[in-house]
């Protein structure tokens, strides 16, 4: 059973994963790079600055070393203009940020920068140099970017952060569950339709109601390969990291209670929780705190973006491309189990 991927700020830089699916990885310019020579048109303009050509197509390069995965959607339009936006709030806010927030980013995006070169060991150098960055691109973007994250995590005051828990505090109910999982693929990767697992689950459910063994059940039918061999059993964990729908049943299931089935992106599930402990405040752990603080930042962030550009009077003056949206137009998904881009490490 994977984790919820709505993780705080703190963890994946911020949350717009969950509201912007191209996520964080689009979201700085790198301002550094402006030079004189720099003589191409400006593709975006607001209130203080303008974002050229020249710059956007360095982020690109940026973006396609920082998360491969991502650099086939640079050429949709509604996401060309979409990371624009994002680059222009986070030039703008970069600007505004404090001292001590840049001096910080400044040794964080070191010592990110030393952990993205380990990771990718010796294909570093021939990656950059493909794309035509040095070192220095990718530092400067990360700087950018944790100087913004610095800032608005160090505006959240302890009321705030209370206020938050108290709002949130079933995320931090402590559980131990059982569950079984039938997906909607196979274990040869095979499509079920949602009637399909919906009538196995039904199954499962039906030997469960029966007086059968949950932990012998789950050995047997669960697809969840973290969970299986356990008899289902998830030990101790937040309620707050798993995926809402399941979340919303572990919360408030009655306690070995065989449930109904759930569905979530992954399939159809069956729970049943063996025990929950509630947490106050004062047991939170520094961490944990820190992760709310995070969540409050990341959703401060996430406001200025639909709302402050409005009084930045956003000019976008894109360039069409060719490729067309995705299945018609819809917006491209990330897989439910997926991490934020690589960008995101730089917060971790």
């Amino acid at each position: 059973m994977s984790l919820n991927n709505q993780k705080s700020w703190k963890l994946l830089l911020v949350s717009l994963a969950a509201a912007v699916s191209f996520s964080m990885l689009s979201a700085c310019n790198n301002n550094n790079n402006n030079v004189s020579d720099d003589t191409s048109k400006a593709v975006a303009s607001y209130k203080g600055g303008t974002i050229t050509e020249n710059e956007f197509a360095l982020d690109q390069r940026i973006m396609k070393v920082l998360s491969p995965e991502q650099a086939q959607y640079l050429e949709i339009d509604e996401f060309k203009e979409s990371i624009l936006r994002q680059e222009i709030a986070f030039e703008y806010l970069a600007g505004k940020a404090s001292d001590t927030a840049k001096k910080e980013a400044e040794k964080e995006a070191d010592v990110q920068i030393a952990n993205f070169k380990k990771g990718m060991g010796d294909t570093f150098d021939s990656t950059l140099k493909e794309q035509d960055l040095k070192e220095k691109d990718i530092r400067t973007y990360m700087v950018r970017v944790l100087s913004v994250y610095q800032d608005m995590l160090g505006k959240v005051t302890d009321d705030e952060v209370k206020k938050q828990f108290e709002a949130t505090k079933g995320d931090f109910t402590v559980a131990t569950l059982r569950h079984v999982l039938i997906g909607f693929t196979d274990a040869n990767e095979k499509e079920r339709t949602d009637e399909e697992t919906l009538k196995l689950i039904k199954e499962v459910k039906t030997q469960l109601d029966g007086g059968a063994d949950f932990a012998q059940i789950a050995k047997k039918y669960s697809e969840d390969p973290g969970s299986k061999d356990a008899g289902g059993e998830i030990a101790d964990k937040p309620l707050g990291t798993y995926v809402e729908e399941f979340k919303k049943a572990a919360q408030t299931l009655p306690l070995n209670t065989i449930s109904d089935p759930v569905k979530t992106s992954y399939g159809y599930h069956i729970i049943k929780v063996e025990s929950r402990t509630e947490k106050t405040f004062d047991q939170l752990t520094d961490d944990e705190k820190e992760g709310v603080k995070g969540s409050i930042a990341s959703a401060n962030l996430q406001t200025f973006m639909e709302k402050g550009l409005e009084d930045l009077d956003v000019k976008i003056n894109l360039p069409k491309s060719s490729a067309p949206a995705a299945d018609g137009g819809t917006e491209p998904t990330t897989a439910p189990s997926a991490e934020a881009p690589a960008a995101t490490e730089a917060a971790k």
